[in-house]
């Protein structure tokens, strides 16, 4: 069975450490009682025992060609009640506010939606009803992160056109909430937009996979301390290999990822040194189990 997470003493201040979503049977002997059975509300009770943070990604998943899908309220009051004070969840905010159009895949079902934008893109309006559905976990709530695909030209002109229009959405943003940006556009990775984050008091989000370049590079290279936070995501570079290996079965380590766990280390140590808290959101697709990994990353800081 997995003990409890202890963070090394120098970064109990300046680190959290999670998982991306919790509600994995083959955490069971890991996270999990062997011997329980589970309905899917119990998890996350047990999962705080271990950690003291997760990923909340289910909200994301929102535009749908029927309408616009929100957290229930319920589900909110229940996520809180299951997890102690200093727990702390981080939120990605709903596809809705961050796509500019539809999926093709919804397209492909309903040939209206090919190539419709989104007429919900950076509504200031909806993330004000996504918030006040999270009310009952605003004690709770680390930073909103807003997770942007790859905007090629058709979807966005340039990386200036992106910050005006960003800019332009958190002019109305609601206050009292820390919001954090994730893009997926690797050509966006340039010193106006790190120095735009910075200027907002937006807390940047490295993504470790798909085509983005590895974090290491990204932090090497700007200036990430931009806001009250740093998310550091690791999910891994190759999602279906991962996927054939486990069989979709993520307890143990299939894939490891050494150098870029030594380098998401070195980055929290930097982050220690000017006193920047960093959230480290780690997926089995990273390197087959995400709280195995979590082990490993912080035998290497200890």
């Amino acid at each position: 069975m997995l003990t409890d997470i202890n963070i090394p003493a120098p970064y109990r201040h300046t680190l959290r450490v999670g998982t991306c979503s919790w509600k994995y049977d083959a955490w069971k002997g890991l996270v999990y009682d062997p011997g329980k059975r589970y309905t899917p509300h119990d998890y996350l009770r047990d999962y705080a025992r271990h950690f003291n943070t997760v990923e909340i990604d289910q909200w994301f998943w929102s535009l749908f060609p029927g309408g616009i899908n929100l957290p229930n309220p319920a589900t909110v009051r229940r996520y809180v009640e299951s997890v102690p004070d200093d727990f702390l969840f981080t939120v990605k905010a709903p596809n809705a506010i961050t796509l500019t159009h539809y999926y093709a895949k919804q397209a492909a079902k309903d040939k209206d939606y090919a190539n419709k934008a989104n007429p919900n893109f950076l509504d200031a309006g909806l993330l004000s009803r996504f918030l006040e559905l999270l009310a009952p976990m605003q004690r709770k709530l680390g930073p909103i992160m807003f997770q942007f695909e790859y905007l090629n030209r058709n979807k966005m002109a340039s990386l200036q056109a992106f910050v005006e229009r960003l800019g332009r959405f958190f002019d109305q943003a609601p206050s009292g909430y820390s919001y954090a940006i994730e893009i997926r556009n690797p050509n966006y990775l340039k010193e106006p937009f790190f120095a735009f984050l910075e200027e907002r008091g937006l807390s940047t989000v490295l993504l470790e996979g798909y085509y983005m370049p590895p974090v290491a590079e990204v932090a090497g290279k700007f200036d990430i301390a931009t806001g009250q936070w740093l998310v550091v995501r690791l999910h891994g570079p190759d999602r279906s290999k991962i996927e054939q290996q486990t069989n979709g079965v993520w307890d143990r380590i299939v894939e490891p990822q050494d150098k870029s766990l030594a380098a998401t280390a070195t980055i929290v140590r930097r982050s220690r040194q000017v006193d920047l808290t960093t959230l480290v959101n780690v997926n089995n697709h990273y390197e087959g189990c995400a709280p195995l990994t979590i082990q490993r990353l912080l035998k290497r800081l200890a």
